[in-house]
């Protein structure tokens, strides 16, 4: 019997295609990483019994990165990046062993199955995951076929059995074209980003953005707004007048005429046409016609349009209705949300889709007559050769999918229902009149048949006021003409909607990075989204547009990425060489960075007009080691130290609060220390803020705080405040935090672990000391006599806060209600550092660990 390995994008998915082709008869288990479930079940394939083991991978299982020292900023030269810094494929989340996980579930299978998302991104997942894989399968006998893909575009039993029935075979070009981007994106964008960011950063203080980036998608699509903003403020008004008529065709009607000429700029003609058009007592009917006019059905929706709607109608962000969209296709309510295509293939079942919705109260009317009298074939659209418009898939209620969710999913249904109905028809009556010389006209509509505008009310036509029979020749009575004074109005800033609509016009992203890329210009404070969902630029956004223009205006406009997105789709066509376009992009844009470093000048004089020199920003907070002068403490985004005598500026933990720590100074350099805080229910910890930058011992890293210096007699370092390994992440530390009391708390170094102990204790100190059994460090406790909760009204006690009976009651598990980047587990080789037992100060932590330490801390904090 051959074993079967099938893996899936999502555990979401992997469980409902296990769940269709098993029939429901299927046994899960979880996996070794936690995150992803294995679904067995035994079949046929290609006609032999089979054992089937379908499960997932969460994403990508590998990312794009520079080695190890080409990550640092401070030292590679950002030119560096463009060919000289080798690149590896490193694990995405390593928490989640993915790797590790697939070699596991793979070891001994015959063949793959993969069912991965049918677009280039999954089909370069395919490839990751056959990277994994391959080497543990079990060989090939001779020219045996052992790798499959499933293509499909739909959760749905008969898209699913068919996709496993016409299994074919990953494709290689498309995943080198997402090679070749990613690569592109990480040494482009990288390299310019880290050249201006520290540029900028070292010389202005109210930048307010914690990373001075550059995309070659998403640099452009800042340019879009820019560009908007450019014409809105260069927009000189002009006035205009316009002649307005109205005639009375009975004695309590008026009917409102429009000018033919519309309106001049000249006041003087304007007042001319006015005196003539006053002589005339009487409008003459020179015309009617009446002709039926039609307004199409809607093309079948695409990923493009759905985000469109999504923004200009629902009020949901691109990125946001894209991640509901995902969720609404993993559960089988809607058709794969990404899409090019405007147009269903000849086989696609329509009736199928539509019988889905016949009983939903809100259109079941609308689609029971659809089927009874006939549905109409949908509008030729664009076929792009991906995937088929996104349909609604099975019926779904408000109180099943909620709140966006259903919002989303309502107008999916709306929109399929219309591109089946008819066309809109009405009848448009068009008079026009005569005053004297001049011609005037007014337009009726009347509606014949509503077509598709019953199930899409918002686009009916809408309602006027009924014109009057009258025909060729009538005379009415002119009930009163003036002259209307008005101006021209400069256009409004873009939507989400008309940013999306230009970035597809002109090749920027693709339907499933567009969203990806609005939401970067909002995160990097670039634009900031008003109300109806406009972009405004910020003035960051601005100066680094105009900056872009002023050196080289290649780098804005969306003309050069359009060209490389279309050499990237060569690839994924093999029909052009991936080696080949990767080179010629990366000297091309190396060229634009050294030609952008030598006239930086350039933009740092519109710099200069917007921003403020860090020596005039912030507030003094901390006196230098060096000179002993204050430094001052800027505050906005990337938070920072600048002491102006030197010249030197020190980054801080982000995303906290920063104050000055008692005045006392760091025993290595005699910079003041700060403390950070991310809030009462967060973690906190002092700093050197030299030490933060420069750190000062071999097993430190830039960035580490007093909760992880190593200084062996510091009374504010790791060595005396460090407690014991954390009970959650491998390389962290408990720490004392000396500044919590009287709400004492220790917390972890490297993840969000907070243990709250000891409240109200008067005083909380580490001993040198240490537990014999976990050879964590004992803790000195000191109570007042009114509050204290030690038995026998004692007020102090010495003992191990994960041993000691006596603590059992005194100590609670939590987690820092704010997680920050440099809070995070498990990501370090080092070994925790803390108070150990025979331990020389500054030595490593090597507890012992007996069978019942884990029940032991399971009792004190679940």
């Amino acid at each position: 019997m051959k074993t079967v390995l099938m893996v899936a994008e999502k555990p979401s998915l992997a469980q409902s295609i296990a769940k269709i082709l098993s029939r429901g008869n299927m046994s899960s288990r979880k996996g070794l990483n936690g995150a992803c479930s294995v679904h067995e079940y035994t079949g046929s394939f290609v006609g032999q019994s089979a054992h089937f083991k379908m499960t997932s991978v969460c994403g990508h299982v590998m990312t794009l990165d520079f080695i190890g020292k080409y990550n640092s900023w401070d030292k590679v030269d950002p030119a560096e990046l463009f060919s000289k810094a080798p690149t590896e494929k490193k694990e995405a989340n390593p928490k989640l062993t993915m790797v590790k996980f697939l070699q596991v579930e793979g070891r001994g299978c015959d063949c793959i199955v993969l069912w991965l998302d049918c677009d280039k991104e999954g089909e370069n997942i395919c490839f990751e995951v056959l990277d994994a894989v391959l080497p543990v399968m079990n060989k090939p006998r001779s020219s045996e076929r052992t790798v499959y893909r499933a293509k499909f575009s739909s959760i749905t039993d008969t898209d699913i059995c068919n996709a496993m029935n016409h299994l074919g075979e990953p494709n290689r070009n498309e995943a080198l074209s997402v090679d070749a981007r990613q690569e592109l994106d990480l040494r482009i964008g990288c390299a310019f980003t880290r050249f201006q960011t520290k540029y900028f950063q070292g010389k202005y203080g109210n930048l307010d953005s914690s990373l001075i980036s550059f995309g070659p998608c998403q640099t452009p699509t800042l340019g879009f707004c820019v560009e908007r903003h450019d014409k809105i403020q260069s927009f000189k008004p002009e006035t205009y007048w316009v002649l307005q008529a109205k005639v009375n065709p009975e004695k309590e009607s008026s009917l409102t005429l429009d000018w033919d000429r519309v309106r001049v700029f000249d006041r003087e003609i304007a007042q001319m046409f006015l005196n003539i058009t006053k002589m005339s007592k009487e409008a003459k009917v020179e015309s009617v016609s009446k002709k039926e006019k039609v307004k199409q059905r809607p093309l079948a929706l695409n990923t493009v349009e759905m985000l469109r709607v999504a923004s200009a109608a629902l009020g949901m962000g691109p990125q946001h209705a894209m991640q509901i969209a995902e969720r609404l296709y993993t559960q089988g309510y809607i058709s794969y949300p990404r899409t090019e295509t405007t147009h269903y293939p000849e086989n696609f079942d329509l009736k199928g889709c539509l019988r889905q919705q016949a009983n939903n109260p809100y259109w079941a009317e609308t689609v029971k007559a659809l089927l009874s009298d006939g549905i109409n074939r949908p509008r030729k659209g664009h076929d792009a050769g991906d995937h088929p418009p996104i349909t609604p898939m099975r019926a779904a209620t408000e109180a099943e999918l909620g709140g966006d969710g259903w919002r989303l999913y309502e107008y999916i249904t709306r929109h399929f229902i219309a591109t089946v109905s008819a066309d809109c028809k009405y009848l448009q009556t068009t008079i026009s009149f005569s005053i004297g010389p001049e011609r005037f006209t007014c337009i009726g509509k009347v509606v014949t048949s509503p077509g598709f505008t019953e199930i899409m009310p918002w686009h009916s036509i809408p309602l006027e006021e009924s014109l009057p029979h009258c025909e060729k020749g009538d005379l009415f009575p002119v009930g009163e003409i003036k002259l209307l004074e008005k101006q021209t109005s400069p256009p409004d800033y873009l939507t989400e909607a008309e940013l999306i609509t230009l970035m597809e016009k002109h090749g920027i992203g693709t339907d499933a990075s567009i969203p990806v890329h609005i939401n970067n210009i909002c995160q990097r404070n670039y634009v900031t989204v008003e109300s109806g969902r406009r972009l405004k630029p910020t003035n960051l956004g601005i100066v680094l547009v105009h900056g872009y223009y002023k050196i080289d205006a290649e780098l804005v406009l969306p003309t050069i990425r359009s060209a490389v997105e279309k050499q990237l789709n060569l690839i994924a066509l093999g029909k052009a060489n991936y080696h080949q376009v990767l080179e010629h992009t990366l000297d091309i844009f190396k060229r634009k960075f050294h030609y952008f470093v030598d006239s930086i000048a350039g933009m740092d004089e519109l710099m200069e007009v917007s921003f403020s020199p860090l020596a005039a920003t912030g507030k003094p907070l901390s006196r230098c080691g060096k000179c002993h002068r204050f430094m001052k403490y800027i505050q906005a985004k990337p938070s920072r130290l600048h002491c102006s005598h030197c010249d030197d500026t020190y980054s801080l933990p982000q995303n906290g609060t920063i104050k000055l720590y008692k005045e006392l100074r760091c025993p290595l350099d005699d910079f003041e220390l700060v403390l950070w805080s991310s809030g009462s229910r967060g973690k906190s910890y002092p700093l050197c803020p030299y030490c933060y930058n420069h750190p000062p011992f071999r097993d430190m890293k830039k960035g580490m705080g007093c909760n992880e210096c190593t200084h062996p007699t510091c009374q504010h370092s790791l060595s005396m405040l460090g407690i014991g390994q954390c009970v959650e992440c491998e390389n962290g530390v408990l720490v004392l935090d000396s500044t919590s009391g009287p709400k004492w708390k220790m917390a972890c170094n490297k993840c969000n672990v907070i243990v709250h102990f000891f409240e109200n204790a008067h005083k909380v100190r580490v001993s040198p000391e240490t537990c014999d059994l976990c050879d964590a460090a004992l803790v000195d406790v000191d109570f007042n006599k009114a509050k204290s909760p030690l038995p026998g009204g004692e007020t102090q006690h010495s003992g191990c806060v994960f041993c000691d009976p006596v603590f059992q009651d005194l100590v609670e598990l939590k987690h820092a209600a704010m997680r920050h980047p440099m809070h995070r587990g498990g990501q370090g080789k080092r070994q925790g550092r803390g108070r150990g037992k025979g331990r020389r100060p500054g030595g490593r932590l090597n507890p012992k660990k007996p069978k019942d330490k884990m029940a032991a801390l399971a009792a004190y904090f679940v």
